[in-house]
Formats: C-alpha cells, sequence, structure tokens
C-alpha cells in the first residue's frame, strides 16, 4: 500500500504542470514506491488563470493565497513552482510547519535570501529538495557515477554551456523574468545555475570565478507601453574548482536554432564524458584505451544503467518530463526515510549554486575575479535589497 501524500502546487505555469505529470505518472514505472502524490490544491496570484489551472491539471480546490495552504491539513508537501519572488516566503513557512518542499531552480534570486531559505530546511524536520531536475537525466547519472569510479582520473577540465533561442524576440511581451526584483537575475538564475549545479554535481565545489554579461534588448511591451529589462540576456564565464580544474561557462537566449541546448564536457587525465540535452539518452565517452581516439556514443537505456527497465525495453528513449518522474521518486523516498544514495539537491546545494551566481553577477559588474562566497566569508555577497 502506497503512502498517499497531499500535495500543493504554488504555480500553474509550465513547470507546474511538469511537476503533476509526474505525480500522475511515478507509480507506472515505479510500482515499488513507498509513497505516491495526491494533487490537493494550486495557489497562484490570478484568480482567473490559477482556476484554468486546476480544473486543467485536475486540482479539487485552488487558492490566490498560499498562506492557506501551508496549514491545511490535507498538504503534507509542497511543490513550489511559482516565479522566482515566490521561492523564499511560501517554502520557509512551509518548513516551519513541517511540510516537506520541493523547490524550483534558482533556490532563490540572490544568495542571502537562499542562506535564509537553507536554514529554515537545517532547522525543520522535513524534508527538502531544490528542482535541478536535469540531475535525474539517466545520461548524467551516468557521468556522475564514471566521474566517482575514477574512470577520466584527475579532472582538468569542465566545459558548459546552456543556450536557447527564447529572448530572441524584442517584440515578446514584459514578464517577470525581465525583471531584477522578481527574478533576481536573468540567464543567470534561469539557464546558468543549471550549468553550476551540473559542475558542482559532476565536478565539485566552484571557488572563484570571473565574468561578462550583456542584455541586447533593453526593453520590451508592456500594457501601456514598454518596461525596461532590468537583466541580462547573455552571461560568459570563468569557473575555478576546488580540485584544480578550470571550467568555462556560458549562457544566453539570443541563439537562434538552439531550442534547449543544456551541453557539458569533462576532462580528464584518462579520458573524456561529453553530454547535450538535446540528445538526452546519450553521453559520449572517451576512456582513453586502445586504438580508438574518438568519444563513442553510448546510448544510457541498458539495465544497468540508471533508471534502466524502469520505463521501456532497452533502446527506447525517455523525455525531458521524464526527469520530473525521476526526481518525484527520489523525493518521496526522501520523505518516506527509503532514500538510497539519494542524487538530488538539497537546499545546501541550492545555496551553494546560489553564491556562484551571485560571484557572477559581482564579477561581471566589477571586471574583477570574484572569490564565491562560504559560510562566513562576505566575498561576492550581494545587497538582498536590491531583489526587492
Amino acid at each position: 500500500m502506497h503512502r498517499r501524500l497531499g500535495v500543493a502546487v504554488v504555480g500553474s505555469g509550465a513547470i507546474a504542470r511538469a511537476h503533476i505529470f509526474a505525480l500522475a505518472r511515478h507509480i507506472e514505472a515505479f510500482p515499488d514506491a513507498p509513497g505516491a502524490g495526491r494533487l490537493v490544491v494550486v495557489a497562484g496570484r490570478d484568480a482567473a488563470r490559477t482556476e484554468a489551472a486546476a480544473r486543467r491539471l485536475g486540482a479539487p480546490r485552488w487558492t490566490v493565497d498560499w498562506r492557506s495552504i501551508v496549514d491545511d491539513p490535507e498538504v503534507e508537501v509542497l511543490i513550489n513552482a511559482g516565479p522566482n519572488d515566490l521561492h523564499a516566503d511560501p517554502s520557509i513557512a512551509a518548513l516551519a510547519a513541517g511540510r516537506a518542499v520541493l523547490c524550483e531552480k534558482p533556490l532563490a534570486r540572490t544568495a542571502a535570501e537562499a542562506e535564509r531559505m537553507a536554514g529554515a530546511a537545517e532547522q525543520s524536520a522535513a524534508v527538502s529538495m531544490v528542482g535541478f531536475n536535469y540531475r535525474f537525466v539517466p545520461a548524467v547519472l551516468l557521468a556522475r557515477r564514471l566521474v566517482r569510479d575514477g574512470a577520466l582520473g584527475r579532472v582538468y577540465h569542465f566545459r558548459g554551456r546552456y543556450s536557447d533561442d527564447s529572448l530572441l524576440d524584442p517584440a515578446a511581451p514584459h514578464n517577470w523574468r525581465h525583471d531584477q526584483r522578481r527574478a533576481g537575475s536573468g540567464v543567470i538564475g534561469d539557464l546558468a545555475s543549471h550549468v553550476v549545479d551540473l559542475a558542482h554535481f559532476l565536478v565539485g565545489p566552484i571557488t572563484a570565478v570571473t565574468a561578462a554579461v550583456r542584455t541586447y534588448t533593453p526593453a520590451r511591451p508592456a500594457p501601456g507601453g514598454v518596461e525596461p529589462v532590468t537583466v541580462e540576456d547573455a552571461v560568459a564565464a570563468t569557473l575555478e574548482f576546488q580540485c584544480g580544474a578550470l571550467g568555462t561557462l556560458e549562457a544566453g537566449g539570443m541563439c537562434p536554432g538552439r531550442k534547449n541546448f543544456l551541453a557539458f564536457e569533462v576532462n580528464g587525465r584518462d579520458g573524456t564524458l561529453a553530454f547535450n540535452l538535446e540528445r538526452m539518452n546519450e553521453l559520449q565517452v572517451y576512456h582513453g584505451d586502445g586504438r580508438a581516439r574518438g568519444l563513442a556514443d553510448v546510448l544510457v537505456t541498458e539495465p544497468d544503467h540508471p533508471f534502466g527497465g524502469r520505463w521501456w525495453p532497452p533502446g527506447h528513449i525517455l523525455g525531458w518530463e521524464h526527469t520530473f518522474v525521476h526526481q518525484w521518486d527520489e523525493f518521496v523516498r526522501r520523505v518516506t526515510g527509503t532514500a538510497d544514495e539519494p542524487a538530488g539537491a538539497t537546499f545546501t546545494d541550492g545555496l551553494a549554486a546560489s553564491r556562484v551566481c551571485d560571484a557572477l553577477v559581482v564579477a561581471a559588474e566589477t571586471g574583477r575575479r570574484v572569490a564565491v562566497a562560504r559560510a562566513g566569508n562576505d566575498a561576492a555577497r550581494r545587497d538582498p535589497g536590491a531583489a526587492g
């Protein structure tokens, strides 16, 4: 018998839909799971939109007041898929009330805000995770396994890139993602945070950065006129790792033809790994043995691969939405105390990524190499008041 967890979702957009999809499909792939989610209520800011989303997504109730769900006796889990400025307060309140929280990335608008959230998670007995769903791509987990097993030897380089064309159209309307007060940053928080988290996941802590940013569309249409864009459209950076490796990071929404191009390459003394989300079921691997000198394409669908056999026979590929199912399964197992070798990002991991994102912003503003803040270290600390 599965434990039925009452779930509240903050947000009604595409990411909220992906999480609710995961609730619906979870037991299909994980019949052995100790628990399952039951959607109870959807919370949003706009009444008409939230009511329509509740009907579309199958939620029996909806509300425009997230505070009403914190003490709701039916709610055991909060999935926070709201805009960035709604990450901190609902998540902190839910944790204080003993509700488990799965909060979307970036954890917060600034590291100072993320510190509050990580502190609340530390003080709460409830489970908390950050929605860095790309950790749950089977090829990414296989890459992590290979790095940890020493297949690459000492790691020398990490190259990460996240490109899409979502910002290309200057006539696209202004929204919360273009407002620094609500979003915290632009592509740094939206796209580069995924690269930063994967860098931490695969290689280890980032200790210093340099960066440059650009805003190519300074204003966008809004009701009654135009609104200024107060965040960056593109970032390019260098990374220094605690292990001694060097890295590069690029993120931009002005890349024609790129739709969801999250790519990384890890080079070590004994081999190389390369991944591209637009071919998400494949991992390129070079071990450096034998006469072959090129990277081999590995289709990550075999029974001994991560999540192998959970969905389809070997060779039958998965999609973006499956990462949310995998993430939800681990979350349920954490809530029920049955997680085995958890891979999901904690609020501490989310704080670590936020500190690097803050450092990228400061480095771009100052034109200097910036050390990434650590606990008790004020380096690269942004003014939390700047986030609203």
